[in-house]
């Protein structure tokens, strides 16, 4: 063995040992292997085998770079990074697929999970925070994909966010209004408009007197607020036990004497627990979901419902009685802004959502809703 390369022979006494690489490990045995080398070469060899087994390799400068919100992996030729305007090629490369599938089985272990050909997929939260998601072929296709989510966590109070355009015009206001009046909201918008930042930042609003408990699948939530009970979920193990649903956790929620109930990201069938919740004297309640537009909320709640087992009236039932807000957001040109605050009304059997403000200017049907929602909310 000692005619292989330096970071081939410390791979290959890192398989002889049970659980993932740790970096100290790693670093041990580089300095073990490295036999004559001098103080600067060792370090050298230590930082780069410290990357390539048991950071993410050539990924790792783009995960730490300020800014990058994704870094994305169609291939070994073909990485794409996202600065917060958009995706663009990244000057990465792999050597081949091997190294690629290497990357995204160790990343998975790191988390715990299995990725292999009888489990081709992984959806998981590495150790430092960082969403991973992979992919093998066949089910990908021509190569192994790759997807990497960075959670910058974001201390930014409502007036932070105002002085960098995210609250155009009276919105910082309206929200301000609306967690002094303990209304009911979701925070609405596309895969990386801002809805984690905008939500952490209302929970900094809330007075310092009252319990905020937080369910999510990743500790994104980070409210400047003195306390805060986080609750996170858990997957299955590799015997397929063990698993702590987002649900499981709202329930649990429920009997910790919360008085603001958040759920980070309502997504499936929690769906139906955090609405009763709401319906039960839990005021104020928050979280986030993923919709085009506010207009779309009560379908992506009914969907969601429905696939959880409540029929469509109930779904629009309980959505009327427990929501009251919509806060939606947008990804624009010059940043990620509040476009719009709708109003949750009753029509018929279902529910709508009307424009109370929006950042255009356009024709806002629900604006004297709003304001009778608001009133007395300075007191």
């Amino acid at each position: 063995m000692s005619g292989l390369p330096l970071v081939e022979r410390v791979r290959a006494r890192l398989a002889l040992e049970p659980g993932p690489p740790s970096r100290a490990a790693v670093a041990a045995l580089v300095r073990e292997e490295a036999g004559l080398l001098g103080e600067t070469d060792v370090l050298d060899a230590v930082r780069d085998a410290v990357s390539e087994l048991a950071g993410a390799g050539p990924l790792e400068p783009l995960l730490r770079a300020p800014g990058v919100t994704d870094v994305l992996v169609n291939g070994p030729g073909e990485v794409w990074v996202d600065r917060g305007s958009g995706l663009e090629p990244a000057d990465v490369r792999f050597p081949d697929e091997d190294a690629v599938r290497r990357l995204a089985v160790r990343l998975a272990a790191s988390a715990g999970r299995r990725l292999d050909d009888a489990a081709p997929w992984v959806d998981a939260g590495l150790p430092d925070g960082t969403r991973l998601h992979a992919v093998l072929p066949p089910v990908s296709g021509r190569g192994t994909c790759l997807s990497l989510r960075v959670l910058r966590r974001c201390s930014l109070d409502l007036a932070g966010l105002a002085a960098r355009g995210t609250l155009p015009g009276a919105s910082e206001a309206l929200l301000r209004a609306v967690v002094r009046r303990r209304l009911a909201f979701l925070v609405t918008g596309g895969t990386g408009s801002g809805k984690t930042t905008l939500l952490s930042a209302l929970l900094g609003e809330v007075p310092p007197g009252e319990r905020v408990v937080l369910c999510e699948d990743a500790p994104e939530l980070t409210p400047a607020h003195p306390h805060v009970v986080r609750l996170l979920t858990r997957p299955p193990n590799v015997e397929g036990a063990g698993q702590v649903t987002l649900r499981d956790l709202v329930r649990q929620a429920l009997r910790m004497r919360p008085d603001r109930l958040v759920v980070g990201e309502v997504r499936g069938a929690e769906v139906t627990d955090l609405l009763a919740a709401l319906n039960t004297g839990h005021d104020g309640g928050c979280g986030t979901l993923h919709a085009n537009r506010p207009g779309g909320v009560p379908a992506r709640l009914e969907a969601l419902g429905v696939a959880a087992g409540l029929d469509r009236r109930a779904v629009h039932s309980q959505a009327a009685a427990a929501l009251a807000v919509v806060v939606h957001l947008r990804r624009t040109p010059g940043g990620r802004q509040v476009a719009e605050i709708g109003v949750v009304r009753r029509d018929g059997d279902l529910v709508a959502v009307d424009a109370g403000w929006r950042a255009d200017g356009g024709p806002c049907p629900g604006a004297e809703r709003l304001a009778g929602l608001l009133e007395g909310s300075a007191a």
